[in-house]
């Protein structure tokens, strides 16, 4: 007999639909010498810091006692629930799981976890735990489903390999999920204390916030400046010629700019070539889950964690393929399958053809999973949500452009203008003369029409200074953050304009080989897999807004970022991407998970270290912790969450102390020299209004903590 363990209800029915003739019993389904069972995602999950370092005699809540924790192994334990309770409905399933492991007449277990890293770990947990203690043999296999179609999962099950030869795979995800656990409960346990209010301090979670948090904090701070620009409008043989020239001018340099806008009113400017070509703009590639985001996101509005959700569910209803995948290209093996989607595809009316082409299948730019794409099995529209008919719709209508037997030609024209050999302006045109794929897949690009110049005709100038202001950054948008994370460390190029719609000797020219080359070694913060989950977090945990599809941070995601700086808590991208560098490498055999989390042991003892300093710098010391007395009613000083206040302010005593002065922590030690001497130890790294860093004292004036710049 053959026990089968998917990772959810959904694909335990489609399988055993698949394989007929099973009836329905209490957690299963059995016949044809199968058993097909379920987990519900993560029935385990790893025991809590207490299970390896116990809370002291009369301790209740957290404390830095049995801090920091690292394990020599990492135990699991059945999932709780909210309230902390053993969740019976976990335990019953993982007892049916295991009861059917145990069978005599099981002789084969077969891994159907979601085909990814997670997914891999899931399941593998569940039989690690059911036949633990057991010596009874049985085969371990894995059933690797791109899709959920009948013909994708018989296909499968007939090439299971042994579940060994996904040993990385699951040791690239029991590294992440330890040092996600090391990260989580040693930081966010030592924050909270620190700080006082609960903080979720995370390996990808903090980055995103922080990244958030710096460019509205630029948008913020950002002071635009004017300037002058050289333009002219004059009309030649009837028609506006649109000349700027890339000249920029200080705002109090207005004269400079008049005199050379003279001087090119004064010049000839002479056409020194035309070049009139007909174009095939090529489409958009087919989507990874994240460009399928960005799409909708920007389209419709649609927050991340509605889309996936949604498209997880035409993939769990075997409509579209494997939703989390960070490709946008196909496996050369698939080709036969895509011959038949194509099939279906023109049923629709859409006209497609196959195309053999490096754009569309390429083997090197897929990890473990291809770009998402229906299957040849085509929903009712009538079944479908309206939500869930425009995510179909999007990912058919790409796939159909992609495939579109007819090319879409556009008419391109650039004209070169001299301007008295002082400056040669480029004007670049291009009018759609046959549509071709754009009648199904957007097409930003709009007919822009140049005026009918020759080569050597004379253009009438009218170059006059033109104030213009800077912009700000622009607020993050689900399509420029997801962007930002997928590689935090390209030229953040979202203003400029994108691959899509481009003739096709440029579109063909362009090398993405930077963007794989970054998914592939890690430096992406989060994966297509998680990403949506941690940003959902950040959202439910007030950290940051999304409204509409623009990201905006919030009071308490400003107080995170702040709080951790002032902590020394780095968790920058820099840190992340070493940690996701680190996974990737033991992916591919290269290290071990110990190295791997090593890693983050070494970061997070320098943060507990750091703590224990009473240098006169930065170390504000716990919430709670007394400074001294108060030198206006003489009750205690403490350490609040944002400085230092007196605990007689109910009696109506307002004395306090701002934790940050001039951009600079006030550290407990010099709170408690001020208090007790009158004066602090000098401080250096004060930020004047102007920016520029300056050294003092603090001493106490009538009551208040002021600078006092005497030696």
């Amino acid at each position: 007999m053959t026990v089968i363990i998917a990772e959810k209800p959904s694909l335990a029915r489609n399988i055993s639909s698949t394989i007929g003739g099973m009836a329905r019993r209490d957690g299963f389904f059995e016949g044809n010498g199968y058993i097909v069972t379920w987990a519900f995602g993560h029935l385990f999950t790893l025991a809590d810091i207490e299970t390896y370092n116990p809370l002291p005699e009369g301790e209740k809540y957290w404390t830095l006692k049995n801090l920091p924790c690292f394990p020599e192994t990492y135990r699991f334990e059945l999932k709780k629930d909210s309230k902390g309770k053993q969740d019976d409905g976990v335990r019953k399933q993982f007892e049916t799981i295991k009861a059917l492991c145990l069978r005599e007449d099981t002789d084969t277990i077969v891994n159907a976890g979601d085909s990814d890293r997670e997914g891999e770990i899931i399941v593998r947990l569940c039989i690690r735990n059911a036949l633990k203690g057991h010596d009874a043999p049985k085969l371990i296999k894995r059933l690797w489903l791109p899709d959920q179609t009948p013909e994708t999962i018989t296909k499968a099950l007939s090439e299971m390999l042994d579940d060994s030869e996904y040993d990385n795979l699951a040791d690239e995800g029991f590294a992440r999920m330890y040092i996600d656990w090391l990260y989580g409960v040693n930081l966010t346990r030592y924050a909270t204390l620190k700080s006082g209010t609960l903080l979720r301090v995370g390996r990808v979670i903090v980055p995103i916030v922080k990244a958030i948090y710096e460019r509205d904090m630029a948008i913020k701070n950002f002071v635009p400046e004017k300037y002058y620009s050289l333009v002219s409008k004059a009309e030649t043989n009837g028609a506006v010629v649109l000349l700027q020239s890339k000249a920029k001018f200080d705002k109090d340099k207005l004269a400079d700019a008049q005199a050379l806008a003279d001087k090119y009113n004064a010049a000839d400017a002479i056409v020194t070539g035309v070049k009139r070509k007909k174009d095939k703009l090529l489409p958009g590639k087919l989507y990874s889950l994240t460009k399928l985001q960005n799409v909708l996101g920007k389209k419709y509005k649609m927050s991340m964690h509605d889309s996936l959700a949604i498209v997880q569910k035409l993939y769990e209803e075997g409509y579209v393929t494997y939703p989390r995948t960070n490709s946008e290209y196909l496996a050369t093996a698939e080709k036969d399958k895509i011959k038949k989607i194509i099939e279906n595809v023109a049923k629709l009316g859409y006209p497609v053809e196959f195309k053999d082409s490096k754009t569309i299948f390429d083997d090197s730019k897929i990890e473990s999973h291809s770009a998402l794409t229906p299957t040849y099995k085509i929903p009712d529209k009538n079944k479908l949500s309206d939500d869930e008919k425009k995510v179909y719709a999007t990912i058919m209508r790409r796939f159909a452009a992609v495939f579109c037997a007819k090319p879409c030609i556009a008419d391109k024209t650039e004209i070169k203008i001299d301007v008295g050999g002082m400056e040669e302006f480029t004007l670049k045109g291009t009018v759609i003369v046959e549509p071709g794929w754009t009648k199904y897949d957007d097409c930003t690009l709009k007919d822009k029409v140049l005026p009918a110049l020759s080569k050597g005709d004379k253009v009438n100038t009218d170059f006059k200074p033109v104030e213009k202001e800077t912009s700000p950054p622009k607020h993050y948008t689900i399509e420029t953050l997801n962007n930002y994370l997928k590689n935090p460390f390209k030229e953040d190029k979202a203003a400029l304009k994108d691959q899509e719609n481009q003739p096709e000797e440029e579109r063909m020219g362009a090398d993405d080989a930077e963007e794989y080359r970054a998914i592939f070694e890690g430096l992406e913060l989060g994966t297509e897999a998680t990403r949506t989950g941690i940003i959902d977090n950040a959202r439910k945990s007030k950290y940051i807004l999304l409204k509409k599809d623009v990201y905006t941070i919030l009071p308490d995601g400003i107080f995170l970022v702040e709080a951790l700086m002032r902590m020394h808590i780095g968790m920058d991208k820099y840190k992340t991407a070493e940690l996701g560098r680190s996974l990737k490498k033991v992916y591919r055999g290269e290290m071990k998970v110990e190295d791997s989390t090593g890693l983050a042991r070494r970061e997070i003892e320098e943060v507990f270290s750091g703590s224990m300093m009473t240098a006169e710098d930065s170390d504000d010391g716990f919430v709670g912790d007394i400074a001294g007395k108060c030198p206006l009613c003489g009750s205690d000083v403490k350490r609040t969450k944002f400085g230092y206040g007196c605990s007689g302010y109910k009696e109506g005593c307002k004395f306090s102390i701002n934790g940050v002065i001039c951009h600079r922590v006030i550290s407990l030690a010099n709170v408690k020299l001020l208090l007790s001497e009158g004066r602090t130890a000098k401080i250096n790294n004060f930020i004047s209004k102007n920016g520029k860093p300056f050294s003092a004292y603090l001493k106490l004036e009538n009551g208040r903590a002021v600078f006092d710049f005497s030696d």
